[in-house]
């Protein structure tokens, strides 16, 4: 129990995460027309804030977050259709490889979006001395040092979730004993 009880929170997040990750498109018998994603609606912001968070998001290297998402979505597309349409799946791996490349360099749009929501998240000037904070040594090794740490707190963030589930399902077992019944 206490090996399910370790694995729970982590599998949960994996699980939200994977089912989040298929699109509805998946159960459409036809392909809706190509649009454009919209940016959450935000206010306008100048041209030269959106060029400072454009640059904010170059020297962040942001592209690497997002450089895979159109291969990826084509890839669960294709693997949730393909559970759908298990005679298909000769067919639909030719196509993914097709819409892939349709698609390709729609990515873009992500990074737009993300230096649209800067834009309207920091003022202009803001925005330029954020540029001048990253282009600094101390910004430098910000931007290298962050992802570790950011890696190393969410290791130490699942670890305490599991220990904690640990503690809650004790409560919890604890509670159901007083009133006289053992799960």
């Amino acid at each position: 129990m206490k090996s399910v009880l370790k694995f729970l929170p982590a599998a949960t997040l994996a699980a939200g995460l994977a089912v989040s990750a298929v699109p509805a498109m998946a159960q459409q018998a036809t392909p809706a027309q190509p649009k454009a994603a919209a940016a959450p609606a935000q206010p306008k912001a100048s041209p030269a804030a959106i060029a400072a968070a454009r640059e904010i998001l170059q020297i962040k290297n942001a592209t690497a977050m997002y450089q895979g998402a159109v291969p990826g979505l084509v890839e669960k597309t294709k693997i949730a259709l393909t559970q759908q349409n298990l005679n298909y799946q000769k067919d639909l791996n030719e196509v993914a490889p097709i819409v892939a490349q349709q698609l390709a360099g729609r990515q873009n749009e992500i990074g737009e979006g993300m230096a649209q929501i800067y834009a309207s998240e920091f003022t202009e000037q803001e925005l330029k001395d954020l540029v001048t904070f990253y282009r600094s040594p101390l910004g430098k090794k910000l931007i290298d040092a962050e992802p570790r740490a950011i890696g190393l707190s969410m290791a130490f963030m699942n670890s305490w979730a599991q220990n904690f589930s640990e503690t809650v399902m004790g409560a919890f077992r604890a509670e159901m004993r007083k009133r006289g019944k053992e799960i």
